[in-house]
């Protein structure tokens, strides 16, 4: 709901440590996939009662997920770049619910419905993201995605939130995961929707009118229709 937003803010807090990476010849999907490693990090951190070391790990996953993005648009996006990108973020998401649900039996009830919820959220955005992209559209709102994003009640910044909350007031976490899981729920729906009306298939062109030219009856003659 708010990733669009922030963006801008981002871009500017990014660019010079983002230049200093691309100087010494860092790459973007090393920091994509190292940034992914220290985050799962978070998950036997948490599992293990040690929430402080949980909330480094996931700050650092989180600003080396903005930093790759940063270093990409200096050097040059690739579509691998935007594969690993999306790929090891949702990823991430659905493996950090396990930490609480280890480190807490109780936990492992509203752990498995925050991650069915956001398979829901993730496979909406990406059925979304596939179909836009072979009908060649662009989201307006976010220029610098490698693919089509989708927007929602439920975003990167808003998970990145509720891990921290989490995080903060372990206790917390069912009541925490069974809120965002029903936000989650709206998003998908929303989503759905959005998809059902956009990807609605064309009305079949009329038949054109036959040529004055062409003395074959109307049935022989050729039409021609909109199929796709």
């Amino acid at each position: 709901m708010f990733d669009a937003r922030i963006q801008p803010l981002q871009k500017r807090l990014l660019d010079r440590p983002a230049t200093w990476f691309v100087t010494r010849g860092i790459g973007a999907d090393q920091i994509t996939i190292a940034g992914f490693a220290i985050g799962l990090l978070a998950v036997p951190a948490i599992a293990f009662g040690i929430y402080w070391a949980g909330l480094i790990f996931l700050i650092v996953n989180r600003l080396a997920d903005g930093l790759d993005g940063a270093v990409a648009r200096i050097s040059g996006p690739t579509d691998r770049g935007a594969f690993l990108d999306i790929a090891l973020d949702f990823v991430f998401y659905a493996v950090f619910p396990l930490g609480f649900a280890i480190a807490t039996p109780a936990n492992a009830l509203p752990a498995a419905v925050l991650i069915a919820a956001f398979v829901g959220t993730g496979s909406s955005f990406l059925a979304y993201a596939a179909i836009a992209a072979k009908r060649g559209d662009t989201a307006e709102a976010f220029p610098t995605k490698g693919i089509y994003y989708l927007g929602g009640l439920t975003e990167g910044f808003e998970t990145i939130a509720l891990f921290v909350l989490m995080l903060l007031w372990p206790a917390l976490f069912p009541l925490l995961a069974y809120l965002f899981s029903a936000a989650c729920v709206l998003t998908t729906l929303l989503r759905w929707s959005h998809g059902w009306t956009a990807f609605a298939p064309m009305a079949l062109k009329k038949q054109k009118p036959q040529d004055s030219n062409d003395t074959r009856p109307q049935s022989q003659s050729t039409t021609i229709q909109d199929v796709s």
